[in-house]
């Protein structure tokens, strides 16, 4: 328990300094601030236990107002510190969603520690926008979604900026941030 505990204080700390700190996400300001984001931990060590979760944390993101929660992050402390078992993992949240139709309601998003786009090496700094602290899976609302993109119609633009900015921050910027998970 304890370590699930210090894994979601390592992500609200991530998602504070990195994501609102350095503006990653120019939506997330909003939701955080009006706590509208729910952070847990699951303490399973393998996909069944980790989608079991998974499935629960989005029975109950669904069943309450956007006002009162708008978004879900689960943290997984124990299980998938490896990227590509971890993105494996997400497509299969992913058909969950599907299967429970739930398809344009809501959507998931993923971080992870070791996240590489395809295409770049895994020291890429611009690896760093999707970096959190621990493997994520996180769960968004379409029409919250919808209402951010009305506000930036130029959505295409967040992913730039964030690469620029980390190129500005560099790895030494990054650490200084200190939104690693804590040992």
């Amino acid at each position: 328990m304890a370590e699930a505990a210090r894994a979601v204080d390592d992500t609200r700390r991530w998602l504070e300094r990195a994501v609102v700190g350095l503006n990653l996400c120019p939506f997330a300001k909003a939701v955080l601030v009006k706590q509208q984001v729910h952070f847990c931990a699951s303490e399973a060590q393998d996909a069944a236990g980790v989608l079991d979760d998974f499935a629960r944390e989005l029975d109950a993101l669904v069943a309450l107002p956007a006002r009162e929660r708008d978004t879900t992050l689960l943290v997984l402390p124990h299980a998938f510190a490896d990227f590509l078992d971890f993105h494996d993992l997400t497509q299969r949240a992913e058909r969950l969603v599907r299967k429970r139709g739930l398809e344009g309601v809501v959507q998931v998003a993923s971080f992870h520690p070791r996240f590489v786009f395809a295409g770049t090496e895994e020291d890429d700094i611009t690896n760093y926008t999707n970096r959190s602290p621990w493997p994520t899976l996180h769960v968004l609302r379409e029409e919250s979604i919808d209402r951010a993109v009305a506000a930036f119609p130029d959505a295409s633009a967040i992913y730039e900026a964030n690469m620029a900015t980390l190129r500005r921050l560099g790895p030494e910027g990054w650490r200084a941030l200190d939104v690693g998970a804590t040992p």
